[in-house]
């Protein structure tokens, strides 16, 4: 003999099945379409990236073999140098006001452009991300002794915080704009009602892995930071087990930090990092 539920316990029983349905729904919504929640490249063609270059005074920066890895001045210096690793929006082009900023304090700044971003083939990931910016590292130290720092904003600082704890030797400092600590942190931030922490296929552990880099980091935290929080920025500062310095400018949101060279904390933090790293003043 079957027996049926009572009417009283069918309904709530047919609600739970329903909601634990549509919740399973999501996760796997969420699993599938992470990358392209975290990764939001711009694309063009490798003319019209050219032509975009050009009118800012850029050339292409190649591989040995040719190939495309981001961008540079036409006139080089023997100059320290910066290689700056943008964050998950846009493309590198799209900091080209990090130049000025990096020249005022005698720099070179080269703008790495990622897999998948602008001109450039490929897809995405933080396996590939950071695979290429140390590529791009050893390019330049391919062509130079000249000291190298890496600048990672946003996103970019889990990159340069991977590269540099996989080759401290090459990398004389980081700069790291509105860094994160752990990304699994931010997207549970965003998505509470998610399981982001077991969820996320590219985790970007920056707090694990800053205790790998002996070096300088210098960290800017933006007060009002609504994409990472502030708070962030402040827990990897206490992670690095070199010699560090934060500075914080309370009213800036996470893409409101003032780009005017010579002055702070631009200044001050690329010249924290050239003593630090014994390159005088």
């Amino acid at each position: 003999m079957v027996r049926s539920w009572p009417p009283w316990l069918a309904w709530p029983f047919k609600l739970l099945v329903w909601g634990v349905g549509i919740y399973a729904g999501l996760c796997l919504l969420a699993f599938l379409a992470q990358r392209r929640l975290m990764y939001f490249p711009d694309h063009e063609g490798e003319p019209e990236a050219l032509q975009r270059a050009v009118r800012v005074g850029l050339v292409p920066w190649q591989d040995g073999k040719g190939d495309l890895l981001g961008w540079r001045r036409a006139v080089r210096r023997s100059l320290p140098r910066v290689l700056v690793l943008h964050g998950n929006a846009g493309d590198a082009l799209g900091r080209v006001d990090y130049l000025p900023v990096l020249e005022a304090a005698g720099f070179e700044g080269v703008l790495l452009e990622y897999p998948g971003y602008g001109p450039r083939v490929g897809v995405p990931s933080e396996t590939a991300l950071v695979a290429d910016a140390r590529r791009a590292l050893r390019r330049l130290k391919e062509e130079s002794d000249a000291p190298v720092i890496l600048l990672g904003e946003s996103l970019g600082s889990g990159v340069a915080v991977q590269v540099a704890a996989a080759e401290p030797g090459s990398v004389a400092g980081l700069l790291l704009p509105v860094p994160f600590a752990r990304m699994t942190e931010v997207a549970a931030w965003h998505y509470p009602y998610l399981p982001m922490k077991v969820l996320l296929r590219d985790r970007w552990d920056s707090l694990e892995a800053i205790r790998g880099y002996p070096g300088p980091v210098a960290i800017l935290v933006a007060g009002r930071d609504e994409v990472v929080g502030p708070g962030q920025g402040r827990r990897l500062a206490q992670g690095c087990p070199g010699p560090v310095r934060l500075w914080e400018t309370p009213r800036a949101a996470h893409n409101g930090l003032s780009l005017a060279p010579g002055q702070p904390p631009w200044s001050e933090a690329l010249g924290f990092l050239r003593r630090q790293a014994g390159m005088g003043h």
